[in-house]
């Protein structure tokens, strides 16, 4: 299956709404009534089931749902050399909400970690798929690190210093999980969502070429024959986002000068903008994926009007390179969005439907 061309034109961003029997696990983990070791026997025992979900949806691309995982970001970035967790003062809002209180910070010099517990997560999730399906793995943007909050002084003397280390950091990740077998990897960014909602600033420009650089530095050292996507967020959590603002003050640069295989971009409301700067892909070769099935509310799409937007698209871009997607992950904390697995899968159905009809694929 891993000739196909990726992204698929069903395709699907990556995390899925935990189940029950993994929250009570992880809620006995955190409360030090079951051990590492049992609650990782229930991650595995989970995953498979969301596995064997998927492909009962019809889904081709298989992810581990991001079960192992308490946010889409911080794990991974807190498992970094020179990056740690903690507990802030204050959360930081959402439309209508805060989010937990959880946040990383830079305590050292930032390098790879070789022992870093996402290769494993990898690794287990590869197992279990057994060549069934494409094993998709994500991870978030090195930009994750651009806030000027994350700065420390003490160890960089600028964003700039400590964004060399990050990139290198990047460059080892992406060759570790290539070397660990992983062949389709997706980078999660809501740093250009950030851009696009403060393209205002004074310090727009600057931060839009640090996250260009960012891009340009690690996708340097993909190898040929391993798929490297991004996804570009506006924040999810408990159904609700953070950021708005279309995509055209960053299309110049993410959609022209990167070389990303495929970009997942959300445009399941107004807040994201029109087509139009789609029209800066006329030289990049990669995929652009149409987050057009929100995952974020429960109420189904109607069919024919996805359909019609994929075709306003196709003006921009030709049919054969557009992809179709949930617009962002069902659970991109565990907490999760606000419907019913039952209401998920039916979204995941509702891309695999439509794909059908308008490209063919199987």
């Amino acid at each position: 299956m891993t000739n196909k061309v990726l992204p698929l034109h069903a395709d699907t961003v990556g995390s899925y709404l935990r189940s029950a029997p993994l929250k009570a696990a992880r809620a006995q983990f955190a409360e030090g009534n079951i051990s590492r070791a049992e609650l990782t026997a229930v991650e595995d025992a989970e995953i498979e089931k969301l596995v064997q979900a998927q492909l009962a949806a019809g889904i081709q691309v298989i992810t581990d749902g991001e079960y192992r995982r308490s946010w889409w970001h911080i794990d991974f970035l807190e498992n970094l050399n020179g990056i740690e967790g903690y507990v802030p003062e204050e959360a930081y809002n959402f439309r209508g909400v805060s989010v937990r209180k959880y946040n990383i910070r830079c305590s050292g010099k930032i390098s790879w970690n070789d022992d870093h517990p996402f290769l494993d997560h990898f690794k287990s999730l590869q197992k279990i798929v057994n060549g069934r399906g494409i094993v998709k793995f994500t991870i978030p943007s090195p930009n994750q690190l651009m806030y000027d909050y994350q700065l420390n002084t003490a160890v960089y003397p600028n964003r700039a210093a400590m964004m060399k280390d990050v990139q290198k950091a990047y460059q080892d990740a992406i060759k570790a999980f290539y070397a660990a077998g992983c062949r389709y990897l997706q980078i999660d960014d809501v740093y250009w969502g950030t851009l696009c909602n403060n393209k205002d600033l004074p310090s727009f420009p600057a931060d839009k070429a640090q996250a260009l650089e960012n891009v340009q530095a690690i996708l340097s050292v993909k190898p040929a024959d391993m798929t490297v996507t991004t996804h570009v967020c506006r924040g999810n959590y408990k159904s609700s986002y953070r950021l708005t603002g279309a995509y055209d003050p960053i299309a110049d640069a993410l959609f022209a000068q990167t070389d990303y295989d495929g970009y997942f971009l959300e445009y399941d409301d107004e807040r994201s903008g029109g087509f139009e700067p789609l029209k800066y892909f006329a030289a990049n070769k990669g995929r652009v994926v149409l987050g057009l099935v929100t995952s974020k509310f429960p109420e189904p799409e109607d069919k024919e009007f996805i359909k019609s937007r994929i075709r306003e698209a196709a003006q921009y871009i030709p049919l054969e390179r557009l992809c179709l997607s949930p617009q962002c992950g069902f659970a991109s904390t565990e907490e999760g969005n606000i419907l019913t697995e039952e209401q998920q899968w039916a979204k995941v159905r509702l891309v695999e439907e439509i794909a059908r009809e308008i490209w063919g694929e199987d």
